[in-house]
């Protein structure tokens, strides 16, 4: 059956129905055997414990997000499973036990309301920091419910007496002041886009009904989102909107007093930020402009003022390299600090604007095969001071605090979770076909460097996200204390090496992303790292996709396969929930010539009953509103008829993450190592 036929004559599109009776007795039937297979024993049970643990354990690092003098937190353990919301100062989280004050306690509130909330986060009002907006799903779903908070009385405020509120809907809401807010939701038929998104904004003041909020943009229904916002910096006020025509395009205006929209004549593709009296330009293609050319990566900075009237002399403040792409860029009060990735690894710089230009320094030393990130700078409260996060696949996340020409004092340190003893990590280059080295880092014992040993591969390879090293107790638990070897990838598609590194492969050059990871896979072998037996595969949502793509393409590389949440039928992706916002990414399945590229590599489509395929574990959630759970379920049903050796598991909360809360995170994560135990280890001798 050809991929166009069953497009056509689709036996498993009611597999499509999420919450249908008949799909969800499918999926229930399915997780018992997969739950009997791998979850059923002492092995499973106490990596499982394990991994709960380590995510409920009070040792971990409490993350804060830093607004003026209050840190917030929200925080999971095992006596709060839903999560508390809380904040405390930066003197007392300083400490090793600081005195939280709790804001939210969301699992009373779950229970009050009888409703399976997921936190989905708060924006807080600023500089007052007394009201909040808070955001919840409903299993971890896209979608969310808005509330509004009152952080002196501690209470969720009625609508009926002037509270704002959204029913459940992929919404966008934004302080502007007290008593007024940027809102795009659901207002009724044609109001959102394709995609599901908001196609229209408006401001919303408080004490009126929603219906009565005043238009202040409208999109088109094939744009993927509209939104608005306020910039509250004193003395440089500026509301804006955003079009986001596609996925990687957006038109920016400034909104004037009279409601007249001011277009910023910049690369719709580029990534623009503003602070005070500089604008900020990242470029993601090549640009001319002012009768200079500007390279695809630079950031490029002018005076705001000039700019809007008319000027377009950039200073260029970073350009990249064959080896090196600007990772991050934020403001303290009065630097702009950078983080760099040369070779998959990160260097900080400051850059300081002056009369005679842009100053750059080193910020701080970053150790090698570890990431540094820059965390809560807060310019306009927080002065020149930031935190800094460092973590490796081995080593424990670090987190500091600094400032610009101050001293650095550690804050945090997060413990082991599993015996990283004689675990080394080494970065190696495989030759794509054609001809492109890509990089990937191998984590593994010493002692296992004698011979090829079981082998586990990552990988993502889409919308230009960056992978960068990071501690993984789950996967040093479940798999390195096996005697496995972990290994993570860096193809194209993510932006590891810039934005080219990642529009160099969109649409019709798609083909690259699956030979980058196929050929990673000979070079490990090649190496003599592993065989082709010993060697596993795992990706999740775009990574879930390259995972089908290997199943299908390259089964022969591989000796069993986790694909997570995935997008797999590329022939109905754009008809199913956020899927019409990635054809930027993949093409138009509808379009006969888009259609050419892409059903040669959707997996659905190219699945055959006379080829010999690797086991594969597929995962999905029931409340995944952005990928859509029929894409696993149909593939699963799809290599049952043709009697391939598959699993399938199907969690009825999580949403794309997969997860609702820690226990949840903590049995996928012990279901996908106990699985690649069986399959590449016990199975394969």
């Amino acid at each position: 059956m050809s991929g166009v036929e069953r497009n056509v004559t689709d036996p498993y599109l009611w597999l499509e129905e999420v919450t249908g009776e008949r799909a969800l007795d499918w999926a229930r039937a399915h997780n018992t055997v997969v739950r009997a297979r791998f979850a059923d024993s002492d092995r499973f049970r106490d990596l499982e414990r394990r991994i709960l643990d380590m995510l409920d354990t009070d040792t971990k690092i409490a993350y804060p997000s830093r607004r003026g003098p209050w840190l917030y937190n929200f925080w999971r353990d095992a006596q709060h499973p839903r999560g508390l919301w809380r904040r405390t100062t930066f003197a007392e989280y300083a400490e090793d036990a600081p005195d939280w004050d709790v804001l939210i306690d969301l699992d009373a509130v779950a229970a009050d309301e009888d409703e399976n909330w997921v936190w989905g986060g708060a924006a807080v009002l600023r500089p007052e920091q007394s009201r909040a907006l808070i955001s919840l799903s409903r299993g971890g779903a896209d979608a969310k419910v808005v509330r509004e908070f009152d952080m002196e009385r501690r209470v969720f405020l009625d609508p009926a007496d002037g509270g704002f509120f959204l029913p459940e809907a992929k919404s966008e809401i934004r302080w502007i002041d007290i008593d007024s807010v940027y809102v795009g939701t659901d207002f009724g038929p044609g109001t959102l886009t394709d995609s599901g998104y908001p196609r229209i904004a408006k401001r919303w003041r408080r004490g009126t009904a929603l219906e009565e909020a005043t238009t202040v943009f409208e999109g088109e229904s094939g744009d993927v989102a509209v939104s608005a916002g306020y910039d509250r910096t004193p003395g440089y006020e500026r509301h804006y909107v955003g079009r986001a025509t596609d996925f990687f395009n957006e038109e920016v205006y400034l909104l004037e007093d009279d409601g007249a929209l001011r277009h910023l004549d910049i690369p719709t593709d580029a990534s623009e930020s503003w602070y005070k009296d500089w604008l900020l330009v990242r470029l993601k293609s090549p640009w001319e402009v002012g009768g200079t050319s500007y390279p695809a990566g630079a950031l490029l900075a002018i005076d705001f003022e000039k700019f809007l009237s008319g000027a377009r002399e950039f200073e260029v403040i970073f350009t990249p390299d064959a080896h090196t792409s600007l990772h991050g860029y934020g403001w303290t009060e009065n630097h702009l600090l950078l983080v760099t990735l040369e070779d998959v690894q990160t260097k900080l710089y400051v850059l300081t604007p002056g009369s005679d230009g842009w100053r750059r320094e080193p910020l701080a030393d970053t150790p090698p095969m570890a990431t540094t990130s820059v965390l809560n700078l807060d310019p306009l409260e927080s002065g020149d001071e930031f935190m800094l996060n460092t973590s490796g696949f081995t080593t424990p996340a670090t987190l500091l605090a600094s400032a610009v020409g101050g001293r650095t004092e550690r804050l945090k340190q997060e413990p082991g979770f599993f015996d990283a003893d004689g675990v080394e990590t080494e970065q190696f280059f495989a030759t794509s076909d054609d001809g492109t080295p890509v990089p990937y880092f191998v984590i593994r014992h010493r002692d296992r460097k004698d011979a090829p040993g079981p082998t586990v591969m990552s990988g993502y390879g889409g919308f230009e996200v960056s992978r960068t090293p990071a501690y993984s107790g789950a996967s040093g638990m479940g798999w390195l204390e096996r005697g496995g070897t972990w290994v993570m990838t860096n193809i194209r598609g993510g932006g590891e090496y810039g934005p080219q590194w990642h529009t160099s492969v969109q649409k019709a050059n798609r083909h690259k992303v699956y030979e980058d990871f196929s050929s990673i896979a000979k070079d490990l072998v090649a190496r003599g790292i592993t065989t082709a037996d010993q060697l596993g595969a795992v990706g999740g949502s775009n990574g879930g996709l390259l995972m089908g793509v290997m199943l299908t393409r390259y089964p022969e590389l591989f000796g069993a396969i986790v694909c997570q949440v995935p997008l797999l039928d590329m022939k109905r992706y754009h008809l199913l929930l956020a899927g019409a916002s990635w054809m930027a990414e993949y093409g138009d399945p509808d379009k006969p010539e888009e259609w050419e590229y892409i059903g040669k590599y959707s997996p659905y489509q190219n699945a055959r009953a006379d080829r010999a395929y690797p086991p594969i574990l597929l995962t999905t959630s029931t409340r995944d509103d952005r990928v859509h759970p029929g894409h696993a379920r149909k593939m699963a049903a799809l290599l049952e008829e043709q009697g391939h050796e598959f699993w399938y598991h199907e969690n009825i909360e999580g949403g794309h993450g997969g997860a609702a809360d820690n226990k949840q995170s903590a049995f996928q994560a012990a279901l996908i190592y106990e699985f690649f135990t069986q399959m590449l280890i016990e199975r394969r001798g």
